[in-house]
């Protein structure tokens, strides 16, 4: 087993967010029951992993993200690097621009 398929235990994570499994696979469109047979076993696909590292070890917000963010960071890495790093490092650390 992968580290990072060892980290991502959904039965672990959902355990100390003290969430019930309704709660916790309903959050990254998962049924209840699917997410049991995941927690005992079963492989999980990737996409579902992906969006239970996301959600639960990245802690996105899926309901406000929008393909037009994805858009905005692409044309920023592209275009402009160098403020795309600045701003990164900004939302780190909690900082606001001058705009705000």
């Amino acid at each position: 087993m992968k580290l990072f398929e060892k980290l991502l235990n959904p039965r672990e994570i959902r355990k100390k967010l003290g969430l019930n499994q309704q709660e916790f696979w309903t959050k990254i469109g998962v049924t209840q029951s699917g997410g049991s047979r995941y927690e005992s076993g079963r492989n999980m696909p990737k996409p579902v992993k992906e969006l239970l590292r996301l959600v639960y070890v990245e802690d996105v917000d899926l309901s406000r993200v929008k393909k037009e963010d994805f858009d905005v960071i692409d044309y920023l890495k592209t275009i402009q690097p160098d403020l795309y790093k600045q701003l990164r490092k900004e939302a780190k650390s909690g900082k606001k621009g001058d705009g705000q």
